[in-house]
Parts: structure tokens; sequence; C-alpha cells
């Protein structure tokens, strides 16, 4: 691979066989049949087949496909309808949750293809000494392009010649500030961030102008080369997905071993026949399958995607959101994401006054005069234009003319008042600039740049409206304040002026100026982002800066925003660490600054080996490769580029990063919700699973699989939803995230779900062989199918209880149990029970039905207080 940063010009142009007047035409389309069109591959394009699909994976789901082909087999072998009903229903419930699941990722997906750019760039190229324009996409290498203020840089290119050009490289590097470029060759071994003769796809020029010459394109250009790793990169399950995934496969097995076990004790003990025991293993195994669960998670979670949209955050994958609620570190790109990703003027010092402009404090009245002077300065020495109400250009200019407009100082009025006369260009060997304009009948100059080189063309400074000499022991006062300022991680830039005759000669103008005082300037942090660092502490979530910026830059914006610690270290220096020395590294440093992409990955991979869930935010085309790998990927959605948003989980639509800690509140909830309709669901199909098993022992069936599906579908599954909405806990940012590996059944949910399930078999066992001894099988099914459903209502009850809510808190959790009542009552006691097999039940049924309720509310408390106190969460 070239290093073309280490090469001069004329060995870069021999390399491609070009020359300062250009290609040719016929040059040029030769070498697009050899390199290709300068283009980026992102993403693959979205194929609602392959998404319909995806919802039928479950093993869950599988094993009802299969019991009700086997049902629908029997009902057409033996001409009996009952089963093709039953089949039918099974297969109408696998297909609404498919087709529900199916348009929930369909929209997402969606929504992130509008958010793409679909602007063409075009470029200035030569060709042959011609400058003509074409689209970028033509460009190839070997190519010589102009670029100017406000360009797009269209492909990797190294330097011919500049004039005083500055480029943003955020998006690829995460410097805040524009880059000075230059010409001479580097080293082999400088980093990315520091070739000052290259320029990179899809950065922009903000001041002066170049010519360049092309040496990559498409995918071989640094921003290519990120959109390949991210192409290369295998899509992982999320943390959720592997969770359901993993319950699916032993609920599946839990499910083949007790059928095979039913299936041989049918077989050779009660010599049953082989249509009895497939009706037996499909009743069990409907049993077992909580049908409504995925219905329940994907509108739970479609709920909380919907809020977080609300808190302008679009989720891009459903089962991402509950991950949301594990993470315990964020690394966070710096640029734009903790900071504005914009200058803005902090400070201002004259001579023995500092005043911190965040504050918005009056300035002094003895002081007035000076900081007008300043202000007029900084917006009159500049060469910003205000386009649509909104400044352009050099973003240091940028920021003093919203700084002047913010104190009353408009550029247009003051413009008018001071006539530019002339201007002296700003030069890296000048290190400053001046502008000369009339006002009334004498001339007046202002003057900014670097303090130093400012000091040596004044003889005064202003001291409260007062010109006094400008001493060694004055300079010395003014540079060490300049030092002082810039160790906090602030620019600092001087100002001068002079007033002089109309007649005096231009080359006289920048010397005996009088020194005004200092501005200094910084990408300021997000308004609210310190209360969310302090909100993320507070939740047990460690946030890391990832940046590349310099050291000093990162350790100053992260004591402002409220980093406890503010230990850093630099991308180079990873390199030199072995993986068990970064991973010990990635646990105390709190800053990684100069950072390349490929030490992202380094560094996410290293917190990922410690057990951490991570979520890594970004914007930039740098932070794509380890925003795909994240745990949570989440990019930005108005400074974000295609590459980020293409690599993502979570698109942040304001950019601002308080987004996450709402996100974050949402996943919390989310995961907390599926583990109460987890209890819930899970605690009844174990109830089902072992009446069933116990019944068949002794030959009989004391529920249908009809009736099961009624149960754990309609009855069960809309309580099930109401759950799902639950509002969050007040205290559910003050918990610790939930440790990796531990899945929504934890411990002490087992023992819950196994005790209070095993109690609710005894009951429902006993109600069912008293109405079998009483009134019959049909009456004895009937009583069974209304304690399924009664005692659930006593389960929610416990549940609420444990949580401390009232039952009444969610309104949607009251008229969902009043509507299973409803069709409970409804299906027993109207005609369609004639279908179901069910008969209407007289008041003894319901006196002992109702015993059975009081016995299980009690007995449910009691197993509930003594599993808490046994067993650790």
């Amino acid at each position: 691979m070239v290093k073309w940063h280490s090469l001069n010009v004329s060995e870069a142009f021999a390399r491609l066989g070009s020359s300062a007047e250009g290609l040719s035409f016929s040059e040029a389309r030769n070498k697009e049949k050899r390199f290709g069109l300068n283009v980026i591959q992102i993403g693959k394009k979205i194929n609602p087949l392959t998404i319909f699909l995806k919802q039928f994976k479950s093993v869950l789901v599988v094993i009802l496909i299969i019991a009700a082909i086997a049902l629908f087999g029997i009902g057409m072998q033996s001409n009996d309808t009952n089963y093709i009903v039953d089949a039918s229903l099974i297969a109408l419930i696998v297909a609404v949750n498919g087709v529900f699941g199916f348009f929930q990722d369909f929209k997402a997906e969606k929504s992130i293809e509008q958010l793409k750019k679909m602007s063409q760039v075009k470029a200035i190229v030569r060709r042959r000494g011609k400058l003509v324009k074409v689209e970028a996409r033509e460009l190839v290498p070997g190519d010589v392009i102009l670029v100017e203020e406000g360009s797009i840089v269209p492909a990797d290119c190294k330097i011919v010649s500049a004039a005083s050009l500055e480029v943003d490289e955020s998006i690829l590097t995460g410097e805040s500030l524009p880059v000075s470029k230059n010409l001479p060759p580097l080293d082999e071994k400088t980093v990315l961030a520091e070739r000052r003769n290259m320029l990179y796809m899809n950065t922009k020029a903000v001041r002066g102008k170049a010519e360049a010459l092309v040496v990559e394109t498409g995918m071989r250009t640094e921003v290519g080369k990120i959109a390949g790793q991210l192409q290369a990169t295998e899509e992982k399950p999320t943390i959720f997905e592997t969770e359901i995934d993993t319950l699916g496969k032993k609920i599946g097995l839990e499910i083949i071993v007790i059928i095979v076990f039913i299936a041989f004790v049918q077989l050779f003990v009660h010599a049953g026949n082989l249509v009895d025991i497939l009706i037996i293993s499909i009743a069990l195994a409907v049993a077992a399958i909580p049908e409504g669960l995925p219905a329940v998670v994907t509108l739970s979670l479609a709920i909380g995607t919907k809020k977080m949209l609300k808190k302008n955050v679009l989720v891009r994958k459903l089962s991402v959101v509950e991950s949301l609620g594990s993470v315990d570190v964020i690394c966070s790109d710096k640029t734009g994401t903790l900071t504005a990703g914009r200058m803005k003027v902090r400070e201002a010092w004259f001579f023995d006054k500092s005043v911190s402009l965040d504050k918005e404090l009056a300035i002094e009245k003895q002081y007035r005069k000076t900081f007008d002077l300043i202000v007029e300065g900084s917006v009159l020495c500049n060469n910003v234009k205000e386009v649509s109400g909104k400044f352009t250009g050099n973003y240091t200019e940028v920021a003093f003319a919203e700084f002047a407009l913010n104190h009353g100082h408009s550029k247009a009025i003051l413009e008018k008042k001071y006539k530019r006369l002339k201007e002296i260009a700003f030069s890296h060997e000048r290190k400053r600039m001046t502008t000369i304009h009339e006002f009334k009948a004498e001339k007046i100059a202002f003057m900014k740049g670097a303090t130093e080189t400012v000091l040596d063309c004044c003889t005064t400074y202003d001291e409260r409206g007062i010109k006094k000499p400008l001493t060694k022991k004055a300079k010395e006062k003014i540079l060490l304040r300049e030092d002082e300022i810039a160790s906090r991680g602030l620019r600092v830039i001087g100002f001068a002026y002079k007033k002089a005759e109309a007649s005096v000669a231009e080359k006289e103008i920048e010397k005996d100026m009088v020194f005004l005082g200092l501005l200094a300037i910084s990408d300021a942090p997000r308004k609210g982002v310190r209360e969310a660092i302090k909100a993320c502490k507070n939740a047990g979530i460690d946030v890391k800066m990832i940046t590349g910026d310099k050291v000093a830059t990162a350790q100053a914006i992260a004591k402002e925003i409220g980093f406890e610690k503010t230990i850093a270290m630099n991308g180079q220096d990873i390199e030199s660490l072995t993986e068990q020395e970064l991973r010990e590294k990635v646990e105390e440093v709190q800053i990684f600054a100069r950072v390349e992409p490929k030490h992202k990955t380094m560094i996410l991979k290293a917190l990922q080996q410690n057990g951490h869930v991570v979520a890594m935010t970004g914007d930039g085309v740098n932070d794509a490769a380890a925003l795909k790998n994240a745990d949570v990927g989440i990019a930005m959605g108005l400074r974000g580029t295609d590459v980020a948003k293409e690599a993502s989980d979570l698109v942040l639509l304001d950019d601002n990063f308080l987004s996450i800690v709402d996100a974050v509140k949402q996943g919390r909830t989310i995961f907390n919700n599926i583990r109460k309709f987890v209890n819930y669901l899970l605690t009844s199909n174990f109830a089902e699973v072992f009446v069933l098993f116990s019944a068949s022992l002794v030959g009989v069936l004391p529920i249908t699989p009809i009736q099961l599906l009624i149960i754990n579908f309609v009855t069960d599954g809309m309580p099930a939803l109401a759950l799902g909405a639950d509002p969050p806990t007040a205290n559910i940012m003050q918990q610790k995230p939930k440790k990796k590996g531990e899945g929504v059944i934890n411990k002490r949910l087992a023992w819950l779900i196994a005790a209070i399930g095993t109690k609710k078999t005894a009951v429902i066992l006993a109600v069912f062989f008293i109405g079998l001894a009483l009134k019959g099988l049909a009456v004895a099914q009937t009583m069974a199918f209304a304690a399924f459903i009664l005692y659930e209502f006593n389960r929610v009850a416990v549940i609420r209880w444990q949580e401390k809510l009232g039952f009444f808190s969610n309104k949607w959790l009251v008229a969902a149990m009043l509507a299973s009542l409803a069709i409970l009552l409804v299906l027993i006691y109207s005609p369609i029970n004639a279908l179901l097999g069910l008969q209407a039940l007289g008041m003894l049924s319901w006196v002992i039905l109702i015993a059975g309720t009081v016995f299980g509310w009690f007995s449910a408390i009691f197993i509930t207080k003594q599993v808490i106190k046994r067993v650790p969460a």
C-alpha cells in the first residue's frame, strides 16, 4: 500500500502517470475501467421477504407450525373439522404475530433509508489543462482537482498547491478544529489525523483553496476502507434476541422430553392409539408454548420505540431496545455528540479582566469600550458570509460573527459603518490577519491572530479605555494569561487595533498598534450533557470519551462536562499494548485521544472481553466499524454520515446526548415489563403442562388443545400486553444495569415460576378431579378452563404486590382483566361453548372455583415472600 503522505508531489504524479495538467479524457476513461467508479457501497438493499421469513425462525414458532400441520393432517384423515379448526387457529396466531413483527422491522428499515442524503457531489477537475465540472463518481486516480472554501473533498488526494487551506476532518478523525494544510512530505508512520499534506473524501474545506492530485477513489479511500469493514462485519444477534432464542430452545427441549415420556406411558402402559397420543402431544406442545409471548414481546418493544421516537430516538432494530437496559459502558465520540460540534466564543480577557461568556454576564461599564472594540474587530476582521440568516465560512470566524451578533453588533451594519479598504490576508507564516477600514475622516485597522505575532505589532495596550505602554512585563502577563487559558483546552486569539490619518501608508498600518485583549473559543459542550453524564453515573453506566482531538482538549471538555476522572491515553499507545494490557487499561482510562478507527474497535473489543455491554455513539465515518460491532450502536441523525447511520442500531434525530439517557430508561422499563409478563405467562404454561402431564398419567385429558390456545393467546394475552405498557418505576435510573449473561429468567424468577406453578397445578388438578367426580368430564374440563383464567388474576395481583404497584395503577391492565373475565363468561354461557367443548357451569362449580382462587391468593403471597427472602435475584 502506497504511503502517499510520505511522497513529494513529483513522486506522486510519477506513480500515477499524471502531471499538473491532469489526465486526458481517454486516460480518465481507461482508469475508470481499471479502478471503477468513485462510489462508496454501504448497506444492503431492503428485502421484504427476508424480513418476513425472519419472523418464523424461533424454535417455539416452528413447533407450533408442526403442531398445526399435524392437526390438519389428522382432521383430513378422519374427516373431523374440529381438528382442522384447531389447526387453522394455530396457523392464524402464528401468521398474525409474524405479520406484526414484519411491519415493525420493515418500517424501521424504511425510516433509516429516508435519512440518507441523496445529493450528488460535483468536482472541478483539470483534464489536459482545461477545467471541467464532473460528477465526483467519475474521478479516477491521477485526476487534478480544485478545492475551494465550502467544497466537500470528493476523493483521497495529495495536495499539489495550497493557499491558507483549512479543512474540517471531524467526520473522519474526530478533530473538532479545522486543520491547516501544507505540502511537505511526512514520515511514513504519521497518523491519519496529522497528515497535513493530504485531503480525505467527505471532509470539508472551510477556508482557502488548493489544487490536489486524486490518489485513491471509491472503496480504496479511507472512507471506503471503513465502509468495507462494515460490510465484512457479520450481523450479530442482540443480547435480547439471544436470551429469547435460548429461552425458546429450553422450552422446546422440555416439550420434546415430556412428549416422549407421555407417549411412552400412553403407548405401553395405557395401550393408547396413535391418534390419541398425537392429540395429547399436541396439547402438551400448545400448553408449554406461551403463544402470546412473541406478540407481547414485539408489541412491548414497539410501544417502547414509539415512546423513544417522541424523544427523537429512531430505533432501527426492535430487539436492541431491551439491550439498552443492559448497557454499562457508553463509548462516546466527543465532537458533535458530547459537544455542539461548532465553535463558540467562551471567554474574553482584556488585560486585568476575565469574562466567562457562557454565563451571560453583563460587561462592567469601565470595560465596555474595550469590549466593544474587541467585538467590532472580531466581526470586521472577518470574511464570513451571511446566507439566509446563517453565517458560512471558517469555523473560527463564524464563531466570532455569532458572538458579535449576540452582543448587539450586526456584521452587515458594521460593514456599512466601517467601509473595508483592504485586507492583509492571514497566512501560516504571518499567523495574523488585518483589515483596514474607512471611518469618517480617518482609517482604522483591526488585527487578529496568534497572540505573540499580534503583540509583535503593538507598542501599547488598552486598559479600561486608557492606552498604556506595552512593557516587557505587560507582554509577559498577556502571554501567561494566554497559556493559562490554552491549558484548559481553549483556542486563544489575540486582537489589536489602530486609528490613523487617512493618508497613512498601508505598509505602516501594522506598526504601533494597540493590543485590545484575547478571545477564547472552543467546541462547547452540549446543553444538558453534564446532567446526562451524572444520570449515567447514578445508573451505574461508565461514560468514556473517544476522540481524534488532542489529549489536552479532550481532558478540558471532560472536566467541564463532569467526568470525575480524566485519565487519558493516546491512540498510538494502544498499538503498543498486548491484548491483556489493553483489557486492563480500558477499565481505568476515561479518555482516548488521537484515536483512529482501528483503535475504536480495539477499545470496544477489550471492554466486551471484560464482560461489559457497550453502547457506542458517533456521527462520523470513523465511528462506523465500532458502531456495527457495539452491543448498541447509536448514530447522530443531523450530523451523522450515511455510513454511520447504516452501521447503527439507533439514530438520535436531534444529536442530543440527553436522548441516550431517555433511551436507556426506556430500555430498562421494557426489560422490567418483559420480565413481568414472562413471569405471568410461564407460570401459567408451567401449570398447564403439569396439569396435562399429571392427568395423562391416569388416562384423562383435563383440557383440549383449542381451549389451551384460547387461554394462552386471548385471555392470558391481553393482561400480558397490558403489563408490557407499565410505566417505569420511580427508582429505575438509580438501579445498576443487569449483569451480562443474566437472562430474562434469573434464579429468583425461576424459583417463583416453579413454586407458584406447582401450587397452581395442585389447585387446578383438585378443581378438575372434584368436577370430574361430581359432574363428569365435560363440566370438569370447563372448570379447569375457568380455573386457568381466574387464577391468572391472582398471579397479576401478586406481581403488582411484589413490585409495590397499586392494582389500579395501570388502567390498561384493569381493562384487560375485565375483558378476559367477560370473554370467559361469553365462552361458557353462549352457543360458542359447543364449538370449544365447554358447558355452562352451575353454582356449585363456581363455589369450588372461588374457593380455589382465595386459597391460591394467600398461598401465592406466602410462597413469594419465602422465595424473595431465601433466593438472591
